[in-house]
C-alpha cells in the first residue's frame, strides 16, 4: 500500500499538470491577431478552432461519462499530458515546416490537446477526491486554482515574449510552454495511483431519486457557472481594448490576466480556509450578477473595467464549488458523475462565450444601437458589447434561484 508521502507526490502530480494545462486555454487567444496577419486566417476559421476544441472537450466528457468502466484509468492518467505536448508540438511545427498549411497544422494540434484538456477535467478532480485527506473539499479548491495561476503566467509571459521576440516567433513560445506538459508526465509516472470508483454508488428508493435529483440539480449549476465564468473570460480583454481605447498587450494583462489572478486569489483562499460551499456559491452567483449588470450600465470606462475584472472574484468558486457541493449531496459519485459534470462545465463554456457574441454583433447591428450612439457618446460596437455583458447577467442570475432551491432542497442552510 502507497504511503501517505507517495500520495502527496501523486497530488503534487495533479496540481503540477492543472498549471500546465492553462497553456491549452490561454495561449490560442493570445495568437489569433498573429494567424490572421501570418497565415491569413478569417476570423471565421478562428472562431472554428474554439469550437473544436471545446467540441472535443465535450466528446471526451460524454464519452467517459457513459463508458468510464471500459478504460483503464491510471493509465490514461499517466499518458495525458504527454498529448497535451504531442498536441502543442503539431500546432507548433506544422506551420514553421509548412506555413502553407498552416491551418491544417492548428486544426490537429487543438483536436491532440483537446483530447488532453477534457481528460484533464474527467481525471484530475477524482484522483484528487480519491486521495486520503482531512480537507478534501481545499485540496479540491487548491487543484482548480493552479489552473487560474497558470493563465496569469501564460498571459503575461506569452504577450510579453511576443513583444520582445515579434509575434513571428509564435511557435518557439508554444514549444517552451509544451515541455510543461513532458514534466507533469514525469511525475505522474514517478507517482502511485489512488483507487477511483467507475460508477455511482447503487441506492434504492428515495435514496437513488435523490441522488439523481442532486447531479442533475449540480450539472445545471455548474453549466451556469461556467457560462458566467467563461462569458467573461473570453471577452474582458476586448472589452476592456475597446472602453480604454489601450493597446492589445495591456488590455491582456490588465484585462483577462487580472481577472485570472482575482480568480486563483479567491480559490487558493477557500483552499487554506474555505467551508460552507453552497452560502460561497450563492454568493458568488449574486456578485457575478452585480458585475455583468455594472460593466453593461456604467458610464466610466475604469469603474466598467473593475466590474469586469471583479468578476473573476465572484466566478472562481462557480466550477470546483459546485464540484465539491455535488460531494455533499451525492456521495462517493464515482468517475462517470465527475465526466458528466465535465460535460455541463464545458457546455456553459462553449454556449456563453458565442452567445454573448451573437448578441454583441446583432445589437451593434439594430437601429436603436445607433439611436442610442449618439445620446451616450458610444459607438455602435460598445452599445453592443454592453448589451452582451447584460445579456450575460442571466447566467448567474438563473444561478441565485437554482442555489436557493437546492440548500432549501438538501438542507444546506441548516450547515453552519
Amino acid at each position: 500500500m502507497a504511503s501517505e508521502k507517495n500520495f502527496k507526490r501523486t497530488k503534487m502530480s495533479c496540481y503540477f499538470t492543472y498549471l500546465a494545462m492553462a497553456s491549452v486555454f490561454a495561449l490560442p487567444p493570445i495568437l489569433f491577431v498573429t494567424f490572421r496577419e501570418m497565415y491569413g486566417v478569417s476570423y471565421t476559421l478562428l472562431g472554428t478552432l474554439v469550437l473544436v476544441n471545446f467540441i472535443t472537450q465535450l466528446t471526451i466528457d460524454l464519452i467517459f461519462t457513459f463508458f468510464t468502466k471500459h478504460f483503464n484509468l491510471k493509465l490514461t492518467l499517466r499518458i495525458m499530458p504527454l498529448l497535451t505536448s504531442v498536441g502543442m508540438f503539431v500546432y507548433a511545427l506544422v506551420p514553421l515546416l509548412a506555413p502553407g498549411h498552416a491551418y491544417v497544422g492548428l486544426v490537429i494540434g487543438t483536436v491532440i490537446f483537446s483530447v488532453s484538456a477534457g481528460l484533464c477535467e474527467v481525471l484530475l478532480s477524482p484522483t484528487v477526491a480519491a486521495v486520503p485527506s482531512k480537507t478534501p473539499d481545499r485540496d479540491m479548491s487548491m487543484l482548480h486554482s493552479l489552473y487560474g495561476w497558470g493563465v496569469v503566467g501564460v498571459v503575461i509571459i506569452g504577450t510579453l515574449f511576443l513583444q520582445l521576440f515579434g509575434r513571428e516567433n509564435w511557435m518557439y513560445l508554444t514549444m517552451i510552454l509544451a515541455v510543461l506538459p513532458l514534466i507533469a508526465f514525469a511525475m505522474f509516472c514517478a507517482s502511485p495511483m489512488p483507487e477511483m470508483d467507475l460508477t455511482q454508488e447503487k441506492e434504492n428508493g428515495e435514496n437513488a431519486r435523490k441522488r439523481t435529483i442532486g447531479l442533475a440539480l449540480c450539472v445545471a449549476c455548474i453549466f451556469l457557472g461556467s457560462c458566467a465564468e467563461n462569458a467573461m473570460t473570453n471577452w474582458v480583454s476586448s472589452f476592456v481594448e475597446n472602453a480604454l481605447h489601450i493597446p492589445k498587450v495591456w488590455g491582456d494583462i490588465f484585462g483577462l490576466a487580472l481577472f485570472a489572478l482575482l480568480l486563483s486569489i479567491v480559490r487558493t483562499l477557500y483552499g487554506k480556509y474555505g467551508k460552507n460551499i453552497s452560502l460561497v456559491l450563492l454568493v458568488s452567483m449574486i456578485g457575478a450578477v452585480c458585475c455583468y449588470v455594472a460593466a453593461g450600465l456604467v458610464s466610466n470606462a475604469i469603474a466598467g473595467l473593475a466590474a469586469c475584472v471583479l468578476t473573476g472574484i465572484f466566478t472562481s468558486m462557480l466550477w470546483p464549488g459546485t464540484l465539491i457541493l455535488m460531494e455533499e449531496v451525492v456521495p462517493h459519485p464515482g468517475v462517470a458523475a465527475y465526466a458528466l459534470m465535465a460535460s455541463g462545465g464545458d457546455f456553459g463554456a462553449s454556449v456563453a462565450p458565442q452567445l454573448q457574441g451573437i448578441v454583441n454583433d446583432a445589437a451593434a447591428a439594430s437601429g436603436w444601437a445607433e439611436k442610442l450612439s449618439g445620446k451616450l457618446s458610444l459607438t455602435t460596437e460598445q452599445i453592443g458589447m454592453k448589451t452582451g455583458m447584460l445579456v450575460s447577467a442571466l447566467f448567474p442570475f438563473l444561478g441565485v434561484f437554482l442555489l436557493i432551491f437546492m440548500r432549501k432542497y438538501f438542507g444546506l442552510t441548516k450547515k453552519k
